[in-house]
């Protein structure tokens, strides 16, 4: 991957769906703060363009929406920071004991099934000759290559999945919009609601503004050529 910040960010629109989340949130701050040449559309389940997931109706709506303001700018940079983890009573399977069916399934709606329904009306309004990047937020606990620990059935599943929609998207991509950049990001430990009760010692955990701050830098850094891969909060390369 190229050295992040090695190409800034042409005038155009910005997208975060989940920008109400922790991390969400912080991008949308980041990019408000730093990035003025980027115009920023929230999406989300409370923001004033609703888009939920599980909801075909608010998918097609949020995306009517930008389409319209794409009319007027090009989209440069589209962020899926949706994610589920636990809830309640369902929290991350330690053995194959405790595997359920509705959790497994609810894991795929949001982790898996809603991020490739964001491929299929957000992608195809990628600027077909200018660069630009899509970036969903996957799960380093998703490559399979790096599970050493087992557990997290259903995450790791979902999120394994995420890995290759993106890989199978990117391709697609690349013919239509060749300078377009889709990816899976790895946004590390954040403390949000999400990931903050597991967090251990010796673990480092970030605050959505640093992990934000990173993960743009990222994007920024990202190239045609690295289109379909994974990588860290850091830039780094992950294994499938």
């Amino acid at each position: 991957m190229s050295t992040p910040g090695a190409t800034p960010w042409e005038p155009g629109l910005a997208v975060v769906v989940g920008a109400s989340g922790g991390v969400g949130r912080a991008l949308c701050e980041h990019i408000e703060q730093h990035l003025p040449q980027l115009t920023l559309c929230r999406l989300g389940r409370r923001e004033p363009v609703r888009l939920d997931l599980l909801d075909d109706e608010s998918l097609q709506h949020a995306r009517d929406h930008v389409a319209a303001l794409v009319a007027q700018q090009p989209l440069r940079l589209f962020i899926d920071a949706t994610g589920y983890l636990h809830q309640g009573d369902w929290q991350p399977e330690k053995s194959w004991r405790t595997l359920e069916r509705d959790h497994l399934m609810h894991q795929f709606a949001i982790n898996t099934v809603g991020p490739a329904l964001l491929m299929k009306h957000f992608l195809p309004l990628m600027p077909r000759r200018e660069r630009s990047v899509w970036a969903t937020l996957s799960a380093k606990v998703g490559s399979i290559g790096d599970n050493q620990l087992g557990g997290w059935y259903g995450y790791r599943a979902a999120k394994a999945a995420l890995n290759q929609l993106v890989r199978t998207a990117s391709i697609e991509l690349r013919r239509q919009a060749p300078q377009a950049v889709c990816v899976a990001l790895h946004p590390g430990t954040v403390n949000t609601a999400l990931s903050a009760p597991f967090s251990k010692a010796g673990l480092e955990v970030q605050s959505p503004a640093q992990s934000a701050e990173r993960l743009l830098a990222v994007m920024q850094g990202l190239q045609p050529e690295d289109s379909g891969g994974f990588f860290n909060h850091h830039g780094q390369r992950l294994p499938w």
